[in-house]
Parts: structure tokens; sequence; C-alpha cells
């Protein structure tokens, strides 16, 4: 029988809101995959019949209660998913029929070893390099368990008609996202970047049945209409490195707070990973593999097109200087933000700012005060 988690009560305004929402949409006959990766193919999700829901994992909640099963040297992201997914805290797992998950990182998938004895997972072991010559193959048939483990847990089929479907959908969807993205490309921008990727990436936690596509079309127009005139002389910084939710307020915001404008994320949810679309008319298995297959994350070795991506946005998004996040215990960026610096500095010859850091807000401090001298440097350059 459903129902809500026993801590309900205790929950501020918006959480029960998400509850009492998916707990409506489940009520109706709605099933729920959980994700946690851009890696995630959620057209196989869409064509079950379910609706994929980006999972928790963005603040410091449940972290002291991951810390007692978990090293507390891990990534706080990890943490912080595995925490509210124990302690019921998260609407999106604790409504969720079954979780897709990936192999980004090696804890991640000790993670999900744990998480599996909570709700059904199923992992997508993701090859550690594109240009590996059976990488493609190797995706492909990962794809495939998956769309075959959602049929079996789900009692439905998956059929070529319902793929293609869901293929179209999402590709509409993506294009109208990078369209909301590229309104920060007027300068000055008329939308602060805090505002505009909270809306970009909400898109992930969108689990109604109204037109998502067409609420952010509107969106785009009504930031494209607005107006701005403190903005001519501010600098525009790019944020790049590790997913920047869970530092949202203490870095982005901040830094808009400071005199600076964020105007382009290459992250894994940026306009860099929006972009590559599905195509339509080939294998529907193949095609989504091969456009899944194209991100470029630090999980990847090689990684260079990374870097091709960040200085095409440099120049897309006129960026006066980049910040790159790296959180604790992520070894891929940590090490890939060596090559960042580098070409940033002595190739673009633009300022460059590494900021470690995590979920707490100890460093609070630390980081306005950089982000001040950060924004001064861009100024003087």
């Amino acid at each position: 029988m459903l129902s809500l988690p026993k801590n309900f009560e205790t929950f501020n305004e918006a959480r029960q809101k998400s509850f009492m929402a998916l707990y409506q949409a489940k009520e109706r006959g709605k099933k729920i995959i959980g994700t946690f990766c851009s890696y995630t193919p959620v057209e196989i999700i869409h064509a079950a019949g379910a609706i994929p829901v980006g999972l928790c994992g963005k603040s410091e909640q449940g972290i002291a209660e991951a810390e007692a099963i978990l090293p507390k040297t891990i990534c706080p992201l990890i943490k912080a998913s595995y925490g509210m997914a124990i302690t019921d805290q998260c609407p999106y797992f604790y409504f969720s029929d079954g979780i897709l998950a990936e192999t980004t990182c090696d804890g991640k998938k000790k993670m999900y070893e744990l998480m599996g004895k909570i709700k059904p997972v199923h992992v997508m072991n993701l090859p550690q390099s594109k240009d590996q010559a059976l990488a493609i193959d190797a995706w492909t048939e990962e794809v495939k368990r998956a769309a075959k483990f959602l049929e079996d847990l789900l009692h439905v089929s998956i059929t070529p008609e319902k793929l293609h479907d869901a293929i179209v959908y999402r590709n509409r969807l993506r294009r109208a996202i990078v369209d909301l993205y590229e309104v920060a490309k007027i300068k000055p921008s008329p939308v602060s970047g805090y505002e505009l990727s909270t809306v970009a990436e909400s898109a992930d936690f969108h689990f109604t049945d109204d037109d998502l596509i067409a609420k952010i079309e509107k969106t785009t127009r009504d930031f494209k209409a607005r107006t701005r005139n403190d903005g001519a002389n501010r600098p525009r910084v790019l944020i790049t490195g590790c997913p920047n939710a869970g530092v949202r307020d203490k870095i982005i915001k901040r830094l808009e707070e400071l005199g600076a404008d964020y105007v382009c994320a290459d992250t894994c949810s940026g306009p860099r990973v929006q972009k590559f679309m599905i195509d339509e008319n080939a294998d529907p298995y193949r095609a989504i593999a091969e456009r899944y297959l194209k991100i470029n994350c630090s999980v990847m070795t090689p990684n260079e097109a990374r870097f091709d991506d960040i200085k095409d946005l440099v120049k897309e998004y006129q960026v006066d200087g980049v910040i790159e996040i790296v959180l604790h215990g992520c070894h891929t960026f940590a090490v890939e933000a060596y090559t960042t610096m580098n070409i940033i500095q002595n190739e673009l010859s633009m300022p460059y700012m590494r900021l470690d850091t995590d979920f707490s807000q100890s460093d609070g401090g630390q980081i306005e005060t950089r982000l001040g001298a950060f924004i001064e440097m861009m100024i003087a350059a």
C-alpha cells in the first residue's frame, strides 16, 4: 500500500510538496525510475512508460548518516545521494520503482551495491574509453540490457515504435534546453545564470503530464524579452569541473552577488552535454548508444574532447574567466584540472581559479574572499 515516510511531518514545505506530487503520480499508476548521471539513456525509461527523475544528492542533508557506512573521504555527492536514500528524505528515491545506474566512478559503483539492498538497481557498465575498438558495441549491449531490466521490472514491452517516440521527444526537449542556455550568449546576459541554470536543470525533476517543452520555450522567450542595465561591465564566467548543484549557493549565487555573471557551464548538465542529439532514422539502440558515448566526462581516458568543448564555450559565450569546481574525493576531475588550468592560462591567456570544496558551508567565507579577488583579476585583465 502506498504511504508517505514516517518522518514526513519533519520536512519543510518544498520537500513535502515534492513528496505529495510524486505520491499523486503514483496514485495515478505512474512508474518512477531514478537516475544519477547524464550517461543514463532516459529514452528507454520513457519507452517503458515510466518517468525518469534525477535523484537527490545536492546538499549536506543525509551526509552525516551516510558517513556511518561510507568513508568520510568519499565524494560528497555520493554521500549525500546515499544518505538521502537511507533516511527517506529524497521523494524521488522513496517513490522510485527502480534505479538505473552507471559506472562513472568507483565510489558510485560500490555505493550502488549498498543501494541495491533498498531498491532494485541496474548498473550499466560504461566503457572507460570512447576510442576502444569495441566501445560502441559494448555500450549498445548495455543499453539493451538496461531496457530488458526495465521490461522485467515494470512488466512492459519496449517496442521499436515506443523507443522512436521517446527519442523524438527527448531530442525536442534537448533542443529547448540548449536554446534556453543560449540566452546567456547575449551580452550582457538578460538573466542571472543562477536562475537560468536552475530552470534548465529542473527538467531532471519533472514528473507531471503537462508540456515541459512548451514551458521551457516560454521561459526562453520571457528571458530574451528582459532588459538589463547593470551588466555591461560585469565579467562573464564559465564554470567547469564537477557537478555544481550542491555548491550552487555558496559559489554561483555568491559569484553573481559579488559582481560577475555566470554565463555558461562546462559540466554534465550544461549545454555541452545537451547539444548531442539521437539519430531518429537509425537503429534505435545503436543510435542511443552513440549519442551518450559522445559525452565528454573526466571518467573517460583519454578525454581531449572536453578541452575542445571548453575552448568553444569560452568563445561562444564571450567568457572573461574560468572557475573549476573540484569536489573532495573526485580524483578524475582533480587530475584533469591541471590540464584545464594550462589551457585557460597559457593557451587562452585568461584568468583561471580552482576551488576544491564539498557541500558544507564551513569554507563559505574563504570562497567568498577568493571569488572577490578573482572578479578583480578579470576586471584588470
